[in-house]
């Protein structure tokens, strides 16, 4: 690039010391075509050393810059992808580790509800059972309070019987008597109970 600059500027200069060939009338010392060799002489040894300073100190350093650059950019620009590819790595590992999470915590809710509907259905069986035997505890009672109540309520009704026709009459009657009248009235009640 700096030799095409070189002859650019090489071939520029004769075309202007030719175009300015005809204005040496003009008393320029430069455009003398007697100082033209050593113009040209003095333009080769400036250019050539500038080409010369430019080539071998400037340009390769400003090379080896442009190249350190382009290394530190090309490293950059792989750190950077190696980067994004590690955390799409780790959101990715994020995102199974909260999808196992998320079906873990609904497992356990499953079996933490299955276990205490579990327990309430035993419960409720148990409860259902207690239920039963004090129903049937209570029917039996029951059963025997109604078999034993006219039994207490006859006797209870012949004791009083008797007590009132002592202070009425003032005469004790005999309990077999009163306890016929009084199984007698309690049969005709049974049936007319029954009965309605």
């Amino acid at each position: 690039m700096l030799k095409k600059i070189f002859f650019y500027h090489i071939s520029l200069s004769f075309l202007f010391f030719a175009e300015t060939y005809a204005a040496e009338s003009g008393g320029m010392p430069q455009l003398n075509p007697k100082f033209w060799i050593s113009q040209i002489f003095w333009l080769i040894i400036t250019f050539g050393f500038l080409y010369i300073i430019l080539a071998k100190l400037i340009l390769p350093k400003i090379s080896a810059n442009l190249e350190i650059r382009k290394s530190q950019i090309l490293e950059n620009i792989e750190s950077a992808e190696k980067q994004r590819k590690e955390s799409e790595e780790k959101i990715a590992e994020y995102d199974k580790i909260l999808q196992d999470t998320k079906i873990k915590a609904k497992n356990y809710y499953n079996q933490v509800r299955e276990k205490i509907l579990e327990d309430i259905n035993k419960k409720k069986e148990s409860l259902d059972k207690d239920l039963n035997v004090e129903i049937n505890n209570a029917e039996s009672e029951i059963k025997d309070l109604k078999s034993k109540s006219s039994e207490k309520i006859t006797k209870i009704a012949i004791e009083t019987s008797n007590d009132l026709i002592k202070q009425l009459i003032g005469v004790e009657v005999n309990n077999s008597s009163i306890s016929a009248i009084v199984e007698d009235l309690s049969k005709k009640n049974k049936k007319e109970y029954h009965g309605n």
